[in-house]
């Protein structure tokens, strides 16, 4: 089974769901979502549509609180993980060892059984906050990110988001 969560890069929620489209066709998918995309409507859509429509496709209950991602890691082993979209809050927290969300609880849980994790990071910060962040996790055992590129070099020089079409052909790879 394959754990798929979401982070709140809500702008990019519509291209993580065509890649989910795809993924559960194949694959038995275990959505996550943090407590903020569970729960924020934004001017992308609602968290009602955006949950029923993640729902519908999985064919399974959404996992939104730590205690309900904590058992993923020993007593329900993902094969794999992929956070799509990973913004660069939840990247930051992963670095630096804070489980405060379903996503980060995920992870951690999901670490902890070294299995691969896939990281779809989404942040206009990650040539200068996030930097070192991405270092340290793309240095991390199991531990894979997805290839990057600017989304908009001259009003966001900054910003990184990676290419989430990949992630389908990246897949088959880590789970072997």
């Amino acid at each position: 089974m394959i754990g798929f969560a979401f982070c709140g890069s809500f702008c990019t929620h519509a291209r993580c769901i065509n890649v989910l489209e795809i993924l559960a066709k194949q694959y038995e998918i275990q959505p996550i979502m943090s407590e903020t995309v569970y729960n924020t409507d934004t001017r992308f859509g609602t968290a009602k549509d955006l949950c029923t429509r993640v729902e519908e496709l999985c064919q399974k209950p959404i996992i939104h609180t730590i205690v309900q991602a904590e058992p993923l890691g020993p007593k329900t082993p993902l094969d794999l993980l992929i956070i799509a979209p990973c913004t660069g809050n939840t990247l930051s927290k992963m670095a630096n060892g804070i489980t405060d969300t379903a996503v980060t609880m995920a992870a951690k849980a999901h670490l902890r059984s070294d299995r691969p994790l896939l990281i779809a990071l989404a942040t206009n910060d990650a040539l200068s906050a996030n930097l070192g962040n991405i270092a340290a996790m793309s240095n991390r055992k199991h531990v894979t990110m997805v290839p990057m590129k600017k989304d908009d070099p001259v009003h966001k020089p900054y910003s990184l988001i990676a290419d989430f079409e990949k992630i389908p052909s990246i897949v088959p790879q880590l789970l072997g």
